[in-house]
């Protein structure tokens, strides 16, 4: 993230630049076997193959598929399809630049800037995700980080949700794909502490989002403000965050 601060005839600047890691713990799948035979994949159905290739092509096949999708109890789930892999698995990506300049800050407006980021995960218990990183800083000199309250023009502030706001405007709700609200395959969440329109809060380690199950993607916009006093310290400031997603099993 970058941020350029004007005051007087002082100028300088704001940059956050966002970079986003995977922690994936070591599990295991049970597959039905004995000490001579084992079955991998299992399926009712007419037929299915996960991997028909030729010597520059491959596809994924099904017929006659009877069922599809996931099903699951408080301790065991299950993926019905030919095409399905036995391999958990979580995926995150920056939608994107990963790098936010908030432009040259004065003492009349609050400055905006967002990132997007989303995350899938498979035949897990969910994920959780964090932010790591601390306030942009200038010569020692930190943004006073916010603690969930509203933007106030011309006091020191740094601070980010992942909703959409009015006050500033800026931002977006977090979005699923594939979005079907009677059966939907995307079950990420915005944390409480980050879910409130005009309420921002910067704390480093904080979960801002997370999902009880496996999902298929969400979407998530991290909105960032910052606010200067007259007596903030002139020059450039500058902070590199990390996003970590990590699944549950």
């Amino acid at each position: 993230m970058q941020i350029r601060k004007q005051r007087l005839i002082s100028m300088g600047g704001l940059f956050v630049s966002v970079l986003l890691l995977l922690l994936v713990g070591t599990v295991s799948a049970q597959q039905s076997q004995s000490s001579s035979y084992q079955i991998n994949e299992a399926f009712f159905g007419t037929g299915g193959d996960l991997n028909a290739c030729s010597g520059s092509y491959c596809t994924k096949q099904s017929a006659g598929e009877l069922t599809v999708g996931n099903t699951k109890s408080t301790s065991y789930q299950a993926q019905a399809g030919f095409n399905t892999d036995r391999t958990p698995w979580i995926e995150a990506a920056i939608i994107g630049s990963p790098s936010v300049d908030l432009g040259v800050l004065d003492t009349a407006s609050t400055k905006t800037g967002t990132v997007q980021f989303s995350v899938k995960s498979y035949l897990s218990s969910g994920y959780v995700v964090q932010i790591y990183g601390s306030a942009p800083t200038n010569s020692g000199h930190a943004l006073s980080a916010m603690t969930g309250v509203a933007s106030s023009v011309g006091t020191e502030q740094f601070g980010m949700n992942l909703v959409a706001n009015t006050t500033p405007p800026v931002g977006s709700n977090l979005s699923h794909d594939p979005d079907y609200p009677s059966e939907p395959f995307s079950f990420g969440t915005v944390d409480a502490a980050y879910s409130t329109a005009n309420a921002f809060k910067y704390n480093s380690t904080d979960t801002i989002a997370s999902s009880a199950s496996s999902s298929s993607y969400t979407m998530y916009t991290i909105s960032y403000i910052a606010n200067i006093s007259p007596v903030t310290p002139g020059g450039t400031y500058a902070t590199n965050q990390t996003i970590v997603a990590t699944a549950t099993y």
